[in-house]
């Protein structure tokens, strides 16, 4: 994962208009919210990114916290949101030394194809230790083993006719083709999974799971589910 970290960390140009970014993340922050069963809720958004459209998640749960690996947009985001008393913004290090059962919902989107096997598992069991006895995670953004870059391109294009940034995605998609981006996705390459196996990784992690009807976000080639501590009868 330190790879892809130093690339969101750099000047990168993964959204293809200043639109397109804040609409990805406006719409990423309204299927949060929609996961939020309580005002008073504690949220935890692993591995957060910018996260630009934190204070509309705040504004619906007690508490928030962004927990960002890089350090530079862990800085960013420090500054951005000083003002709201009601975001936290932690690095992974803490969020693996907090307490016990202290989060109601846990959001890992678009992460895990960054992330090693081993580095998914032991995230998914400290988020299971995290996680109070009725709270949930919502692990999204599952790339599909069958579902190539293709299926990537098009949901862009779709995104960007929906809103009025298609030239912007077509001239994004030729930069991003000559990018950092596009060498390192060619020399790493993105974890996939299919249902069943990110399933069992669910499942060994101790959490009761099951697939969301629609994914977070725009791409709807991509997977959502929802985990939670198994019923203690």
């Amino acid at each position: 994962m330190d790879d892809w970290i130093d690339y969101y960390d750099s000047t990168h140009t993964i959204y293809v208009s200043k639109l397109h970014r804040d609409l990805h993340f406006q719409i990423i922050a309204r299927d949060i919210i929609g996961y939020i069963t309580s005002p008073e809720a504690t949220v935890l958004d692993y591995a957060c990114g910018e996260a630009l459209s934190a204070n509309q998640v705040a504004a619906a749960c007690g508490k928030l916290i962004l927990a960002e690996p890089a350090p530079g947009v862990r800085g960013r985001l420090i500054a951005r949101f000083a003002p709201n008393t009601k975001i936290r913004v932690r690095s992974l290090d803490d969020v693996r030394k907090m307490q016990d059962q202290s989060v109601d919902l846990v959001v890992m989107n678009s992460v895990a194809q960054y992330m090693t096997g081993e580095e998914l598992d032991a995230a998914l069991l400290n988020i299971r230790r995290l996680l109070t006895r009725s709270g949930k995670l919502v692990l999204g953004d599952i790339l599909q083993p069958q579902v190539g870059m293709f299926r990537d391109v098009i949901a862009l294009l779709g995104f960007g006719l929906r809103h009025g940034f298609l030239k912007d995605a077509l001239i994004g998609l030729i930069s991003t083709a000559l990018s950092d981006y596009r060498q390192l996705r060619s020399k790493i390459g993105l974890q996939r999974y299919s249902e069943d196996e990110i399933t069992a990784k669910l499942k060994a992690a101790g959490f009761a799971v099951q697939r969301a009807h629609t994914n977070i976000g725009h791409n709807r080639w991509r997977m959502t589910f929802v985990a939670r501590p198994p019923m203690v009868r």
